[in-house]
């Protein structure tokens, strides 16, 4: 079946658009092969114009692999389901600038803290301030080739412990419950990583990296923040400023991303529904 849809180029190096596409209705094999060859090609895909049910996002999602649960926590005490609603409302339903998961407006990248950690998260605007609370992609490929070929030799080999209770600590958000320390123990990734379908190498980064295997913790902290900041820099990065209905999903092996604000919490709401894929472990 020959695919119907179409991708244009987002200025700034990655991502594409497609606009006019239903994604209500399951995408026939040509056109799923294509958002399939964008997503590897782009890392980024922004669709336009979409409303979908958490199933039918469940079921869109799982055309890239298996869409997975989640250890975070609600305020009850319950898992949050597989497709959820992120947002800056509190308990009472009502817009706070204290959100109840404030480290998304960190760098980061999906799930790093698991053996395996996310392939794809995918996001689909509910509802929306007037104006801000964008969210930034940063592309670690690019910011990897960028690096002198000296500081590239000097990153061979080198791994980071990347845990859910650093960045917790770290970024002061709320303490792990036993539950999910339980559920979340260190792990060791490379700080440099293959990507598993395009053999491109890039950084990986983000807030729960803790520190460089066999380094000393604070020369380990300096160089990971010393390569984010150069990775983050404004020519590797896109800023998303949604519109109602967009729906945007990219590739955690070589983006990091963060939520901004820009916008009065305290007033406005800003609620997106969310999936996300997991991958294959970083190597």
């Amino acid at each position: 079946m020959a695919a119907t849809i179409a991708f244009e180029p987002l200025a700034g190096g990655f991502g594409a658009e497609c606009r006019g596409h239903d994604l209500a209705r399951m995408p026939g094999s040509g056109d799923r092969d294509a958002i399939l060859a964008a997503f590897l090609s782009h890392h980024l895909l922004v669709f336009r114009g979409q409303s979908l049910s958490a199933d039918r996002m469940r079921d869109f999602a799982a055309i890239f692999g298996e869409v997975e649960g989640n250890i975070f926590r609600k305020p009850d005490g319950s898992t949050l389901e597989d497709v959820h609603l992120i947002s800056n409302l509190g308990a009472d339903g009502l817009p706070n600038e204290d959100s109840y998961i404030k480290s998304n407006y960190n760098w980061h990248t999906d799930k790093s803290y698991l053996p395996v950690p996310a392939l794809m998260t995918m996001l689909q605007a509910i509802e929306l301030p007037p104006s801000g609370g964008d969210t930034e992609f940063a592309d670690m490929t690019r910011a990897y080739a960028a690096l002198a070929e000296d500081t590239r030799r000097d990153l061979v080999g080198l791994e980071v412990v990347h845990s859910f209770e650093y960045m917790r600590s770290s970024t002061n958000d709320r303490p792990l419950t036993e539950a999910e320390r339980a559920a979340t123990p260190p792990v060791h990734h490379p700080l440099v990583r293959t990507h598993p379908e395009t053999g491109e190498k890039s950084l990986y980064l983000g807030m729960y990296c803790s520190h460089v295997v066999g380094m000393d913790e604070a020369e380990g902290r300096a160089l990971v923040r010393r390569l984010q900041a150069h990775a983050t820099q404004s020519s590797f990065v896109y800023a998303h400023r949604w519109q109602p209905g967009d729906l945007v999903l990219w590739d955690n092996r070589c983006l990091l991303h963060r939520a901004t604000m820009g916008y009065d919490a305290k007033r406005h709401r800003r609620v997106l529904q969310r999936a996300v894929v997991k991958g294959t472990r970083p190597v």
